[in-house]
């Protein structure tokens, strides 16, 4: 399967069941994220989710921010 297709995860942010898709390739790079942090994944985007703004996708937030820590590391 390739890589560019979207893969579902389902998560409880907030008391509250939500699914999210993202390319695989983000998901390596907020488990590599969550890791470097110390954290759980659910930890991870729990924290993203309570710092957007209430108007911006949870899935585009979690992109926005996976690409920002890998321009950090080049």
């Amino acid at each position: 399967m390739s890589r560019h297709y979207l893969k579902k995860r389902s998560f409880q942010i907030s008391g509250h069941r939500t699914s999210i898709a993202l390319e695989q390739d983000f998901w390596d790079i907020l488990d590599q994220m969550a890791v470097s942090k110390n954290l759980t994944l659910l930890h991870l985007i729990t924290e993203i989710d309570a710092k957007r703004r209430a108007n911006h996708p949870l899935s585009s937030r979690l992109r926005l921010t996976a690409l920002h820590f890998i321009l950090k590391k080049i």
